[in-house]
This record gives C-alpha cells, sequence and structure tokens, in this order.
C-alpha cells in the first residue's frame, strides 16, 4: 500500500471508530469491558453514570476499585475474579431524594472462540419495577373488589348476631344470682372486644374495595397537615417522639378532598410513630416541584427490610401483630384516587420517607405551560380567587 492508501485506510477506521463511540455514548444502557487484569479498556457515558465511577485513572486499575457504591464493587470483584457468569443482579441506589434500581449482568467477553475478558452490562430498570408494582397493587385491588359483597354479608350479619346474643347474655346474668356471674361478665368483655375488632377489620376492608367518592375541593394542604398534626400532638409527644414541620409558604391550594387525604397522611403518621417505639423524629415536608406538590413524611424509625419495600402497598401484608395490612393499601388508592403518586424509601435502621407527589391544578399547569414557551412567569402562585 502506497501513503495515499494508509492515509485513506486510517480515515476509514478513524471514521469507524468514532461511530462506535458515538452509538456507545447513545446507548441509555452501560456498558463496560475489562481485560484479562479486570480493568476497564472500554466504557460508555451511560455506565459512567449508572455506576458511577469514582477515578479518572480508571484504565490503570480493576474496575471496582473505581466504583463509589461498596456493595456493587465487593459484587463486581467477586463475580470477575471467581470468573463466573452473573445475570440481573439488582442495587437500590439513592440518588437525589430518591432511590435508583439498576441492573448489573457480568459475562464473558468471546473473541475467535477465546475469552479475551468481561463485558459488564448496566440496565437501570426503575421504572419497569415501579411500573411492575403499580400493576400487582391494581390486580389485587381488583380481586379484593370481587370479594368485597361477599364479604360484607358473610362475616359482618354474623358479627352483628353475636353482639345482640352478647348484650343478651349480660342482661340474663343481671338478672342471675350466681356467683360465677363476675368471672362470666368478663369472658363477655373479652368477645365483645374481638367483634369490635373484626368489625374494624371488616370496615377497613370495604372500605379499600369499594369506589371511593371522592370529591375534590380548593384546599390549603399546608393548613390541611398543620390541622391534623396538632389533632395529633398529644399522641406524638407521649411516644417521645419529636415533630419537626418544614411547611413550604409558596405551595399553591390543591384540588384535594380533605376527608380522605387526612386519611392516608394519618395511615403514614402512625406508621412512623410505630416504627419509633423508643422515640426518634417524624418530618413532614411540603414543597414544589417540576411534577406537582411533593408531600414528604420521613421518620428515623427501624425502617423496612429491602426485600419487603415492593410488598408494603399490597393488601394484608404487614409485619405487625396486630394490623390489617390494609393502611397503606387505602393510602395508596387515596393518593390514586387523586390523580398522584406514591413512593417509599427506606434502610433499615436508619428510617423510611414515604413521598407523596400530587398534581397541579390546572391553572398552575398553565403558568408552567407558558413559562415553558418563553413567557414571563409570576414570582409566587396565584391563590384561589386573587389576580396576578
Amino acid at each position: 500500500m502506497n501513503e495515499e492508501q494508509i492515509r485513506r485506510l486510517l480515515a476509514i477506521l478513524a471514521e469507524e471508530n468514532e461511530r462506535m463511540g458515538t452509538v456507545l455514548d447513545s446507548m441509555l444502557d452501560g456498558i463496560v469491558v475489562c481485560d484479562f487484569a479486570h480493568r476497564p479498556t472500554l466504557f460508555n457515558k451511560s455506565a459512567e453514570r449508572l455506576l458511577p465511577l469514582t477515578y479518572l485513572d480508571v484504565y490503570d486499575r480493576p474496575v471496582w476499585e473505581s466504583v463509589a457504591d461498596e456493595e456493587i464493587a465487593g459484587f463486581l470483584r467477586e463475580t470477575l475474579e471467581s470468573e463466573e457468569t452473573r445475570m440481573d443482579r439488582e442495587f437500590a441506589l439513592d440518588a437525589k431524594g430518591s432511590t435508583r434500581i439498576i441492573s448489573i449482568t457480568i459475562s464473558p467477553l468471546v473473541r475467535e472462540q477465546r475469552i479475551r475478558g468481561n463485558l459488564i452490562h448496566i440496565e437501570e430498570v426503575t421504572d419497569k419495577r415501579r411500573k411492575e408494582a403499580q400493576l400487582r397493587r391494581a390486580e389485587n385491588l381488583a380481586s379484593l373488589t370481587t370479594l368485597a359483597a361477599g364479604v360484607a354479608h358473610e362475616i359482618k350479619n354474623p358479627l352483628g348476631s353475636l353482639s345482640i346474643h352478647v348484650q343478651l347474655m349480660r342482661k340474663a346474668l343481671k338478672a342471675s344470682c350466681d356467683e360465677k356471674a363476675g368471672t362470666i361478665h368478663r369472658y363477655l368483655d373479652v368477645v365483645d372486644e374481638e367483634i369490635d375488632r373484626l368489625n374494624r377489620i371488616v370496615v377497613d376492608f370495604l372500605f379499600a374495595v369499594r369506589p371511593m367518592d371522592i370529591h375534590p375541593r380548593d384546599t390549603d394542604l399546608n393548613e390541611l397537615l398543620s390541622d391534623l398534626l396538632d389533632f395529633l400532638a398529644p399522641e406524638i409527644e407521649r411516644a417521645g417522639v419529636l415533630l419537626e414541620r418544614n411547611l413550604s409558604p409558596s405551595i399553591p391550594r390543591l384540588l384535594l378532598d380533605p376527608r380522605y387525604i387526612k386519611q392516608a397522611v394519618l395511615n403514614l403518621v402512625q406508621n412512623s410513630l410505630a416504627a419509633m417505639p423508643r422515640g426518634g423524629t417524624l418530618t413532614l415536608i411540603t414543597e414544589r416541584a417540576d411534577d406537582g406538590i411533593r408531600l414528604t413524611v420521613a421518620d428515623t424509625g427501624s425502617g423496612i427490610p429491602e426485600e419487603n419495600l415492593p410488598k408494603i402497598f399490597e393488601p394484608y401484608f404487614t409485619t405487625k401483630e396486630t394490623g390489617t395490612g390494609l393502611g397503606l393499601t387505602l393510602t395508596f388508592k387515596i393518593i390514586k384516587e387523586h390523580g398522584g403518586e406514591i413512593t417509599v424509601r427506606s434502610k433499615e435502621g436508619e428510617g423510611t420517607a414515604f413521598t407523596i407527589i400530587l398534581p397541579l391544578p390546572p391553572a398552575e399547569r398553565r403558568l408552567i405551560s407558558h413559562d415553558s414557551a418563553g413567557e414571563e412567569r409570576p414570582t409566587g402562585p396565584l391563590p384561589a380567587g386573587e389576580a396576578s
């Protein structure tokens, strides 16, 4: 080959190399190629973002030494050094107040029928897992709905009959001079308590499965929360829990049904108190976000095991000895009925934070759309009935 042909070939190779780099950097999934010493020889921007890689000299050290997360670094080291193939191992990462879930696959890099190193594939599956969980919850609620009518008649009616007969027995005992009457009254007290408990379970169940009759009206969310917290203040104080309120005055009024929103927040607060039997801090935050109004209920309690996080909104799932497993199901349903979203972040031994996103009212959404079109936006939200 003459000089001109060599230059042309080099130009073609450079173009092909640039095209490959562009394709890799345009991928949403992360790709890391490692040599026999487990040092990266190639990685794209998504891999750098998802892992994340911390050192500038990542090519000079084993890949796990450049990964910030200790759990992921340990997994990479163990798998690469044992020369195993691992498929779809998932990890939860904290990112700016939310949780990201990534899936990592490690497989051999084969060229000309020989292993030349390893290929690490990283995929973000946060939205996929969230949608799967939402679909599973919707299916569970749908199955509960079909049982609601039968449960109402098959359980509630006999409970009413039992309660009536207990009262008749009490009247009969009052007219009796039997010395064992006092003991029998104590037994009947226990029966009454159990009947009341079963009635509450049935009521919660029916509330969870029946269509909600939502009546949204113009509501000050901060005022609603303040009223609820003032009502709960004695209970919070008795639990030895410090209450912190960080309610943003700049959030707009929302279209809410106050009864249901209070019930949803009450369920979250009571769960937080139950998770802090030896005291702690309960924090409520309201703030304006791009996706709506964000309400966070956070505690410093015992936290939720990672394996239980996907199940907590499912009917009948509970870790409490006396819980019905319907409190968070009701909360989930209430928020959905208001067009919102609810997510959870938790770590065992450190605490739990539930985040509710409530949609902005139409007037506020129009302000955002005008702002994105380049028009001047007011410095604060427009209160109901007032002009800017």
